[in-house]
């Protein structure tokens, strides 16, 4: 029997699925038994403990039940595997793994696959200062955040292609010293030939294609899934139509986009406004 290994750090509906795993196997239950004691389909108990499929409010009570742990899954659920991510999020991260190229569009901060630890940190703490978010579900999105930077450099590793509104880099998230530090890696990435950056200057005005943040991922098999977000929720696009509308806009952005040398001696005077206050 295949047994597909978790890693419960790739998102929080893999630690969900976890967590079942090793309480189930604990008890020497099948995912059989544990889908008739809680009413669902074993094959709906497997996509959860593997974390194809994010756990419902509903089946988290179950588990509770069942298991004998009164408000544990439930917590769970509501810490990590509904509010830390936007919805859509989970099954793009899964999407993610397996790319051989990402398009990336960022407008308000620095994407978050290009972040330093500080700069991710002082954004997650904003969060929990504005009430958005608890310290464990700031922990929990830095902890998933570092782990999709070290996928990045697998082998064989992704090529990631991204294009930076202007706005991202003179936001001064975490002040200047770690915004300093911040621009300084994005000039480091782009002298790798893993990374395409490019920066979208004010000037393009009007004529940017994109009003909110998009990725675009190449398969391995060359489909391509798509995920944007907009007003606080995020949407995972697979149709083909909306799909070559994106890649043909984001094509456009490329052109009218600062070149890449043009691009790194535009990070790097922006860096030395920050460097001297």
């Amino acid at each position: 029997m295949n047994r597909k290994e978790l890693d419960p750090n790739s998102s929080p509906a893999a630690k969900f699925g976890a967590h079942v795993r090793e309480l189930r196997e604990a008890r020497n239950w099948t995912q059989q038994h544990l889908a008739a004691l809680t009413g669902y389909s074993a094959v709906h108990v497997s996509a959860v403990e593997t974390g194809r499929k994010p756990p419902t409010e509903r089946f988290a009570r179950r588990l509770d039940t069942t298991f004998e742990t009164p408000e544990r899954f439930e917590r769970e659920w509501r810490n990590g595997g509904r509010r830390v991510l936007f919805e859509g999020f989970g099954d793009y991260l899964r999407s993610e793994a397996d790319a051989v190229a990402l398009r990336l569009f960022e407008i308000n901060i620095v994407p978050s696959l290009l972040q330093t630890p500080d700069y991710a940190r002082a954004y997650q703490e904003a969060r929990v200062r504005r009430g958005r978010a608890t310290q464990q579900q700031a922990e929990e999105r830095l902890t998933m955040l570092l782990h999709r930077q070290h996928r990045l450099h697998r082998h064989p590793a992704p090529r990631v292609h991204a294009v930076i509104d202007e706005g991202c880099l003179r936001r001064p998230i975490g002040g200047h010293e770690i915004m300093t530090a911040q621009l300084l890696h994005l000039e480091e990435l782009a002298e790798q030939p893993q990374f395409i950056i490019q920066v979208s200057p004010f000037s393009l005005g009007e004529d940017r294609p994109f009003a909110h943040p998009i990725t675009l991922l190449t398969m391995p098999n060359r489909v391509s899934v798509g995920y944007g977000e907009i007003q606080g929720r995020g949407f995972l696009q697979r149709d083909s139509d909306p799909l070559a509308e994106w890649a043909g806009e984001y094509d456009q952005l490329q052109v009218e986009a600062l070149s890449r040398a043009a691009s790194r001696e535009f990070i790097r005077r922006v860096r030395r406004g920050f460097e001297h206050g």
